[in-house]
Order: C-alpha cells, then structure tokens, then sequence
C-alpha cells in the first residue's frame, strides 16, 4: 500500500493523470499511510488530510481531515480520480495505532444495548398478518394509551382487548371503565381517519 512521490512538490494534474501517480507511484520517498496531505479535487473541494489508508483495487483514499486527534475525527473517503492536485506536507506516525488507540468499550457496550431496546420496542409497534387500517388504529391509540400487539389483537393497558374488525363493539376486557375509554378512543379514531379518507 505505499506509493512514491517526491516531497513538497505540488503536482497537478488531470484526473486521471492524480490517480495514476497515486496507484502506480513516482520516484523520491515513499507515500504511505501517516503521510498529511494538501488535496484539491476536481469537484473544487480544497482540505489537508493524513491517510489511514488507500486501497488500489478500488482507487479510494481514506484520509482524516485535518491535524486534530482525539475522540471524534472526520473521515473522508476519496475516490483517486478526484485529485486534481496534492503535496505532500509531512509524514507523521501510523494514526491507527493499536497502542495509541483508546475504544470506551462500556460506553459501545452501552451504545449497542440501547439500540436494541429500541429496535425491539419499535418491532413491538408493527402487528404481523393486519391490516393497514388495523395498524393506523394501533398508532393513532397509541399516542394517547398503552399499546401493543397480541398477534392480530391490540391489548390496551395490558386489560383492554380489540379485536379484528377493531369496531367499538370488539373491546372486551378490563374494568367497565377502561373499556368504555378505549371504546370511546377507538370510535373517535374511526371518525378521524374516515374524515381523513383512510
């Protein structure tokens, strides 16, 4: 993964021509990862940036842009034949070294679990084997109550039970009260989303 190219000389060049000098190499000192770089790209984009990595096979560099180190970096991916002119500004240490490297593995940990509560919750929220209608009802009471799916059947407040056809005439379950408010939110979704055309 090392290409050659002489120090502090600005090439330019076509863009072709900048991908070339990338994948096959010039003379003078080698081009390698930890090498900081002043790039213009045929698209009028002017950044400096040090190289993690470039990859022949596809003719993308891999560049973190600026000097700064630390926990959040930009990352910019770069396509060789892009590069209308580069120099080399200096070459530096390899900026992913495993040493120097620091993962907050309880914070990923952590970062991980969450989304995964949230995917689950989230897969909770879509029943399985309803209708589009059934399931605009479902979301419409759950913007005021408790919701979720058994199968085909929207529980609400863990008590009140609606099943397929989701008419107020199909609550059942749950203290007289809590069934005549879910009838009550039920028949006035009903209303709302015939108003809407749904």
């Amino acid at each position: 993964m090392q290409i050659k190219i002489r120090k502090r000389e600005t090439r330019k060049s076509s863009s072709s021509s900048a991908a070339a000098q990338l994948k096959q190499g010039m003379e003078g000192e080698e081009f390698a990862v930890g090498c900081f770089l002043s790039i213009k790209t045929t698209l009028g984009d002017e950044f400096e940036g040090q190289i993690i990595s470039f990859d022949r096979l596809s003719n993308i560099l891999v560049l973190q842009e600026g000097s700064k180190s630390g926990p959040r970096r930009n990352i910019r991916l770069l396509k060789a034949n892009y590069i209308k002119e580069f120099s080399l500004l200096r070459q530096d240490e390899d900026p992913l070294d495993v040493k120097k490297c620091f993962l907050d593995l309880t914070s990923l940990q952590a970062r991980e679990d969450s989304a995964i509560r949230k995917a689950e919750a989230d897969s909770e929220r879509f029943g399985v084997g309803v209708t589009s209608e059934a399931q605009n009802l479902f979301d419409s009471l759950s913007k005021t109550l408790p919701v979720r799916w058994d199968k085909t059947v929207i529980v609400v407040m863990n008590e009140v039970r609606v099943r397929s056809p989701y008419l107020p005439e199909c609550v059942s379950g749950g203290t007289p009260a809590a069934n005549e408010r879910v009838k009550k939110v039920l028949e006035l979704e009903r209303k709302r989303m015939q108003t809407r055309g749904q």
